[in-house]
């Protein structure tokens, strides 16, 4: 059998196991993405988060939601957070701040959440900056929907919701009416308004948004994370500007 020179396959060897390892060392973790979304009742944040969730592929958290989901409960804590709903009053900070840290331990928000409905005050995005930083991760960016006061009105006041609540479809008398007025097109059940969809409490929902928005804006934009996108165009147009915003390409 031929003597053979196994020093050059060995050195080859050797530069392709080096090869892989700084590949494998050096390779960039999966982008993690927190954001939050702020505007105005009826500014569209849920829309447009529930469309960004998909692209980004991280859990949508909506505390509105949440919210409701509590209430549905009947528990003594349902019902004291269903009286500030039906008075379209915000949640005590203290509250809230306990219900979300809760919720963002669960495993699903590990990679990222996008944020929707909080925080409102400054109180509450000075809690969710030291939840996050605790576990060593930052907001990523925060898209503030500018939207005028006409449009909030007409948006807010028309939208409908399935009454049944195993069903509960959305429509808009505008925008997305049910095929028979008043009346669900999925089960039959009659459509009705949320309480704090009333044009009264609106009005005083949106002041009251307002009044509280600016130092929370301050706050993000002292932290380079601030994204204002005008709100008022179409569902279509507004995303676009959104993922241009971000950098993000589908």
């Amino acid at each position: 059998m031929p003597n053979m020179d196994l020093a050059p396959l060995f050195v080859l060897v050797i530069v392709a196991l080096v090869f892989v390892a700084e590949h494998l060392f050096t390779r960039k973790a999966p982008k993690q993405h927190y954001i939050v979304f702020i505007g105005a009742p009826g500014a569209g944040k849920g829309t447009q988060a529930t469309r960004l969730s998909k692209v980004l592929g991280i859990p949508h958290l909506s505390t509105g939601n949440l919210l409701r989901q509590i209430v549905k409960t009947g528990t003594p804590l349902a019902v004291t957070i269903r009286s500030y709903i039906e008075k379209g009053q915000l949640i005590p900070d203290e509250m809230l701040n306990t219900m979300l840290a809760e919720e963002l331990q669960g495993l699903e928000y590990v990679n990222g959440v996008i944020l929707d409905g909080s925080p409102r005050t400054l109180e509450q995005a000075e809690f969710i900056e030291s939840f996050l930083d605790g576990q060593g991760k930052e907001i990523t960016a925060v898209i503030n929907l500018e939207v005028n006061e006409d449009l909030l009105l007409e948006r807010i006041t028309g939208r409908r919701n399935c009454s049944n609540g195993n069903c509960g479809a959305g429509y808009h008398t505008k925008y997305m009416p049910s095929k028979k007025e008043g009346i669900c097109d999925l089960c039959g059940s009659t459509l009705a308004q949320r309480v704090d969809d009333s044009e009264s409490v609106l009005e005083e929902r949106i002041e009251r948004h307002n009044q509280r928005t600016q130092p929370l804006l301050a706050f993000y934009d002292e932290r380079s994370v601030l994204y204002n996108i005008n709100g008022n165009g179409n569902i279509e147009g507004i995303f676009d500007d959104i993922l241009d915003a971000l950098r993000i390409e589908t």
